[in-house]
C-alpha cells in the first residue's frame, strides 16, 4: 500500500520569495541526481495558516521513505542548499498518510 509523507514548513513572514528561491535549486539538484520521482508536489497556502510550504512525496512503503530521506541528505549538493533555507524555517511537521479503501489515489 502507497505511503504518502507530506511535510509542511512554517516560513518566517516575508521569506517566502527567498524560500522558493532556494527550494527550486534544491528541486533541481533533486532532478538531477535522480530524487524527483517521489515527488507529487510543492504548494504554498493560500488560506487558512499563511507562509507555509508544503511538499508531498509518494513510497511504496516506510522502508523505501526511510532508504530515500538516508540518500538525499548524503547529496552534498543537496544539503549545502538546506542549510541556507533552514534559518528561514519557523517549524516543520511531517505526516504520514495512507489511502482511504474508497476514491481516487494519486
Amino acid at each position: 500500500m502507497p505511503l504518502y509523507e507530506k511535510r509542511t514548513y512554517q516560513i518566517i513572514t516575508g521569506k517566502m520569495p527567498q524560500v522558493l528561491e532556494i527550494e527550486a535549486k534544491m528541486y533541481a539538484v533533486m532532478e538531477a541526481e535522480g530524487f524527483s520521482d517521489h515527488l507529487i508536489g510543492y504548494f504554498t497556502s493560500d488560506t487558512g495558516p499563511l507562509h507555509q510550504l508544503i511538499h508531498i512525496w509518494r513510497f511504496d512503503d516506510d522502508a523505501e521513505r526511510r532508504d530515500f530521506w538516508k540518500r538525499l541528505f548524503a547529496s552534498e549538493a543537496f544539503i549545502a542548499l538546506a542549510v541556507q533555507v533552514r534559518p528561514l524555517f519557523q517549524g516543520q511537521e511531517v505526516q504520514l498518510m495512507i489511502n482511504a479503501p474508497f476514491g481516487p489515489t494519486p
